[in-house]
């Protein structure tokens, strides 16, 4: 039996039967959205438990969540949303194929684990969620995090997104956003911000502390539009120890304004 956790660096729909939604017929406007032509949306979760947990909360005993929008007659952007969920703890980098799966398979690996150390108190736990961050008639920003514990010294945190352009109805790459021949410049200034936050000096060695390849900063492509910068973020291990935790920065779009492509998502937080 596989006693683990997944810490997946990349990212799930299910038919849920616990309960039915009820779409609103308003939209839904946000404070920091340009437009107030948005999507309607309905949170859904799906919260199932193992047999031994009684009456215990969840908190003590093995349970699988996860929350998440589903938006109305948006088939695609529902079905990036459902895979993001399945990614982040992917079996063997292999996702099941929608979360009802997901959750009984999470939920055998523990009965089969009790089998076999049947004097265990230890718990698995599963919370995950995709949380919209920011949405206007152009953009709808997608937060999917996720924490998973399946044995081992800790559990580990995952954290995904989703820029989805409601115009070309696609999760927007780097490459749609910024013109051709980008990386190098856009690594140059993402490496200065990153030693500010970092407090090390122009010159001070990547080698002691972080795992970057060949000991070089690099950004990766793990990123949320938002009104003000592109902000990246690197999980667990990617570049750090467990420790350490998560490492974010944020490229402000002043200072990467001739690497912006014309007439996108962005387009409209640019002055």
């Amino acid at each position: 039996m596989r006693t683990i956790y997944y810490l997946a660096a990349v990212f799930t729909f299910f038919s849920a039967s616990l309960a039915s939604c009820v779409w609103s017929d308003e939209h839904i406007e946000q404070k920091d959205a340009i437009y107030k032509d948005t999507l309607n949306y309905q949170y859904k979760t799906i919260s199932q438990r193992a047999a031994d947990c009684g009456d215990k909360a969840d908190s003590t005993c093995t349970h699988f969540t996860v929350k998440y929008p589903e938006f109305k007659d948006q088939p695609k952007l529902n079905d990036s949303v459902q895979r993001k969920l399945l990614l982040l703890f992917a079996y063997d980098g292999k996702p099941d194929s929608n979360l009802n799966a997901y959750a009984k398979r999470f939920l055998n690996d523990y009965e089969t684990f009790k089998k076999e150390n049947p004097d265990t108190k230890m718990y698995f736990e599963m919370d995950s969620h995709a949380n919209i961050v920011h949405q206007d008639s152009n953009l709808v920003a997608i937060e999917v995090s996720g924490y998973i514990f399946q044995g081992g010294a800790h559990g580990g945190t995952t954290t995904g997104f989703i820029n989805w352009d409601t115009k070309t109805n696609k999760d927007l790459t780097l490459d749609d956003l910024l013109v051709d021949g980008y990386s190098a410049k856009l690594n140059a200034v993402a490496e200065k911000i990153f030693r500010t936050n970092e407090k090390l000096s122009d010159t001070a060695s990547l080698a002691t502390n972080y795992f970057f390849e060949n000991d070089k900063f690099a950004l990766n492509k793990n990123f949320l539009v938002t009104p003000i910068g592109l902000r990246f973020l690197y999980n667990q291990y990617e570049i750090k120890p467990y420790a350490a935790g998560q490492t974010e920065l944020v490229i402000p779009y002043t200072q990467i304004k001739q690497l912006l492509r014309p007439n996108t998502v962005i387009t409209q937080y640019v002055k």
